[in-house]
């Protein structure tokens, strides 16, 4: 499709109309995109890649918000096929040159205790030449990053050829322990110093991983370790963006 409201929203509808779970929403250009906290996200008409994969699980609800992460690690791996070193900030931001090059927003409909549909929506920055000036120092775009434009048409094949073999894996546990080491290979933050922002229980510490539900392995200045949930935290490099 050539211009929508959002792509989350398409496929929503899409899921009203009983289309099946594997199904893709593709648009050009979409007028009320969004990122997370309802934060309102736009590119340039052409220049990126802006999806919604509905997906029909069985599994419960409490194992869907981990499909985020599925995706971040599909879209990294994807991203580096093209012949980039892309990784990713816990949880799921992909980034080059400490630059966030993609953001991913997954939505659940849930009957009583069942997962009516989950919705993940991808946004890729790929061709555009020039980031707003409150951005620039924030995100990237593969144009940017290699000199040259790409084909964005073999971007939505390569993300849900990774994606594909990560879920059948996740589908398998209902956890992330055999993408777990993938995940890990690709982590920015991994062994590097970091500032977890939660309040008035700030602290600093090296990140060491993940556990089989996401949730951030830090290693504290005391040598004790804590466990970091996305929700609760903003985790922030000492050093960077990332």
């Amino acid at each position: 499709m050539k211009r929508t409201d959002s792509t989350n929203l398409m496929a929503k509808r899409l899921a009203d109309r009983k289309f099946p779970h594997g199904t893709l929403a593709v648009a050009e250009y979409q007028s009320a995109g969004r990122g997370r906290l309802g934060r309102s996200w736009q590119a340039p008409r052409g220049t990126s890649v802006m999806m919604s994969l509905l997906l029909l699980p069985e599994f419960e609800p409490k194992y869907a918000s981990m499909l985020t992460i599925v995706m971040g690690l599909s879209v990294a791996q994807a991203v580096n096929k093209l012949g980039f070193d892309t990784t990713i900030k816990w949880p799921n931001d992909v980034v080059a040159s400490h630059k966030k090059i993609c953001g991913i927003l997954t939505e659940m409909a849930v009957e009583g205790n069942k997962i009516r549909n989950v919705v993940i929506g991808v946004g890729i920055n790929i061709n555009i030449k020039k980031f707003p000036e409150e951005m620039a120092d924030k995100a990237t775009s593969l144009y940017l990053e290699a000199g040259h434009e790409f084909d964005r048409s073999l971007v939505p094949g390569l993300v849900m050829e990774a994606f594909e073999k990560n879920y059948e894996k996740f589908a398998k546990t209902c956890d992330l322990s055999l993408i777990r080491e993938d995940y890990e290979e690709l982590l920015a933050n991994m062994d590097q110093p970091v500032r977890v922002i939660a309040g008035e229980d700030s602290f600093e510490g090296i990140a060491r991983g993940i556990t089989d539900i996401g949730v951030l392995i830090v290693e504290r200045q005391d040598g004790t370790y804590t466990t970091v949930n996305a929700g609760e935290v903003s985790v922030r490099g000492l050093y960077s963006y990332v």
